[in-house]
């Protein structure tokens, strides 16, 4: 490894979704938004949903995450996400649509069980749609 890198790691339970060095990652954490440097100190903590930002060089990308945990060691950084998704190339529009659609999902659901779900599907439209606009 480079010296004044991190290895990082993001992965779904689809797949590995990144891998390498890179300068730093921002990471929303259940206690509040961190950042991981290479040599940052151990620590296992929840993610909330949120975006995290990969930062290298002059480069930055940003994620969407639905949750998971974040595992830092001295090799890296670990992200273990429940569902991921790359902001880059979203299309805003079906974004605004399925932010819509989620919210008349929440007024129209009949039962407790479908108006839950529908609003797990709107907290999780709000969270990207804040993400990719912030």
């Amino acid at each position: 490894m480079m010296a004044g890198k991190l290895q990082f790691s993001l992965v779904s339970p689809e797949k590995e979704l990144f891998s390498g060095e890179v300068d730093g990652v921002d990471v929303p954490g259940e206690e509040g938004d961190f950042g991981v440097l290479p040599n940052h100190a151990p620590v296992m903590t929840t993610i909330r949903m949120g975006a995290i930002t990969i930062k290298d060089g002059s480069e930055t990308r940003r994620m969407f995450l639905r949750g998971g945990f974040a595992d830092v060691t001295l090799e890296g950084l670990i992200i273990l996400a429940e569902e991921a998704v790359d902001l880059a190339g979203l299309d805003t529009a079906k974004i605004a649509q399925g932010l819509r659609n989620a919210e008349e999902d929440v007024r129209d659901a009949k039962t407790d069980e479908k108006r839950a779900a529908a609003q797990s599907r709107l907290d999780y439209a709000r969270g990207l749609s804040e993400a990719l606009n912030g």
